[in-house]
């Protein structure tokens, strides 16, 4: 058997079991399983997969992938990363993957409020995605992360202890807490700027999702009540107290919420408020000022 063949082997298992990208899917698994980029493959496909060599292994390696993949595992958490803002993020079956979508919320972030000498407070943190990479393409002299899982905060230290420098040598103060939402900040902390991609999907809404999301990422990072308001409401309250005059809170939305978060925002004291579209043209991301 040659890669070739292989790789057309994990084709059609993928696209038998309704992978959308199945084709795109089994490359991928197949220069991960052999560390091989898309030139070296381009070359070596028709190189012979003889028994007893190291290449069996990677075979072996290659068909526990695309079974995992068949069985609808993301194809992130199968390969343990997923780029963001151009960093390489460790993912597991404990974190939600990083999005395009969120980049939106970063950039704006980044675009609004260039000083670093401002402090981020970043919750339902996940990954760490938005908080680190405000830290590494911000400088930001102080960035806070938090989140309720355990579990996702150790994903989080080992993407921190990757993309940012020694702690020794950075002035910077990145931290991790752990806190169901405000609960756990000590409340005399105040920040310039707040972030959050809250649950923000309707329970019932959850059960149609694709079964990569449904079945294999988190449920409380994703489940925001009968509404998929219930985050907004407590971000929106209690935000102000977290926030210095003149900080801006910046929330990750649904694409059809972005209305109701306004008034959310509005009705609790927040000024400058509006709505940002993602690449895609859809609502992204909710934008609001504290006097």
């Amino acid at each position: 058997m040659t890669l070739r063949q292989l790789l057309e082997e994990g084709r059609e298992e993928l696209e038998k079991a309704g992978v959308a990208d199945w084709a795109l899917d089994a490359r991928y698994l197949l220069m991960a399983a052999f560390d091989l980029d898309l030139a070296s493959l381009l070359v070596k496909q028709e190189r012979q997969i003889l028994p007893g060599d190291e290449s069996e292994e990677k075979t072996r390696c290659y068909r526990q992938m695309i079974g995992r993949r068949a069985g609808r595992a993301p194809l992130q958490q199968i390969l343990g990363e997923q780029e963001f803002m151009g960093l390489p993020f460790r993912v597991n079956e404990h974190v939600l993957t990083p999005r395009q979508d969120t980049e939106t919320l970063v950039e704006l972030v980044l675009r609004e409020r260039p000083d670093p000498s401002q402090s981020v407070l970043d919750l339902c943190t996940g990954s760490g995605c938005i908080a680190l990479s405000l830290a590494r393409l911000g400088g930001y002299r102080r960035v806070w992360a938090s989140d309720l899982s355990e579990e996702a905060l150790k994903v989080a230290e080992e993407n921190a202890k990757g993309l940012l420098k020694d702690p020794a040598e950075s002035k910077a103060d990145f931290r991790l807490l752990k806190s169901d939402l405000f609960e756990g900040i000590p409340k005399e902390e105040r920040f310039d700027i707040l972030t959050s991609n809250p649950p923000y999907i309707p329970t019932e809404v959850i059960e149609g999702l694709e079964p990569e999301v449904r079945d294999h990422e988190p449920r409380m990072a994703l489940d925001g009540d009968e509404d998929g308001l219930k985050f907004y409401r407590i971000l929106a309250a209690e935000a102000g107290g977290f926030l210095n005059p003149g900080g801006v809170i910046y929330l990750e939305i649904g694409w059809d919420q972005g209305a109701k978060v306004e008034e959310l925002l509005r009705q609790a004291g927040f000024q400058e408020i509006r709505t940002v579209k993602d690449l895609a043209g859809k609502d992204r991301v909710v934008r609001a000022g504290w006097p």
